[in-house]
């Protein structure tokens, strides 16, 4: 039997856990579509990197963003388990432990996005390259980082199925949710499949992650935020 006390702190922790998937969507989108998309430009390392070197701070806070986005998911991962672990307590630790593998990578990943400041920052040890090679290695880190983020959405992907399943399961969260962040990490299964395996079909696997997996998290992001869980709670 829940108590109120016990209410309390799950709705905190639940509230806790959406302003950190705030973050994590602010962060993720601010770097992705106000950093890189502005920036990088597919195929062209000249441009790329004339857009760098005009832009370089702006470049530097993308780092800081994505790293802040990637701190948050490990407090969402950790948040998360704790709200669904009353449902099932092994599979929310999986789903924790995807979500941390998720984190891992990217972390790790911001390696390659960082590469590009140091190819650039004509230290003497770089002489012996010309000017094309370094901006092909400029590109070519670029694009690992990319390759990057679709590896970690493996994990994601993996992490969301077993999430929603657990909301799915529970009786204080809606099933809806569940249902959309099941389709969330579906999505993300099939986009990194496609841009491996079929790369002619990624901008259409891409609209897909834009819409349902956007959607999805976002929802469950604001319903963690401002109702965090239900009053049935109580009642199990």
């Amino acid at each position: 039997m829940g108590t109120s006390q016990t209410f309390g702190q799950m709705r905190t922790t639940a509230r806790m856990a959406g302003f950190l998937y705030l973050l994590i969507i602010v962060g993720g989108l601010f770097s992705e579509l106000f950093v890189r998309s502005g920036i990088i430009v597919p195929g062209d390392a000249t441009t790329t990197v004339e857009n760098i070197s005009d832009n370089f701070f702006l470049f530097r806070i993308g780092l800081i963003s994505d790293l802040i986005m990637v701190m948050s998911d490990v407090g969402v991962a950790l948040l998360l388990y704790l709200v669904l672990k009353p449902v099932n307590k092994g599979m929310s630790m999986l789903a924790a432990s995807f979500r941390l593998a998720q984190a891992t990578v990217l972390g790790i990943n911001l390696l390659n996005y960082f590469m590009p400041v140091l190819l650039l920052d004509q230290s003497g040890y770089l002489s012996s390259f010309s000017a094309e090679q370094i901006n092909a290695m400029v590109l070519l880190f670029l694009n690992a980082h990319a390759y990057g983020y679709l590896l970690s959405g493996v994990f994601f992907g993996i992490s969301c199925v077993l999430l929603g399943w657990l909301i799915i399961r529970s009786w204080y969260l809606p099933q809806w949710l569940g249902v959309l962040v099941v389709a969330a990490g579906f999505s993300y299964l099939i986009d990194c499949v496609v841009n491996f395996l079929l790369p002619e079909l990624a901008a259409t696997s891409e609209i897909l992650v834009m819409t349902v997996a956007v959607v999805s998290e976002l929802s469950l992001c604001l319903f963690l935020l401002f109702i965090g869980i239900g009053r049935q709670f109580d009642k199990q």
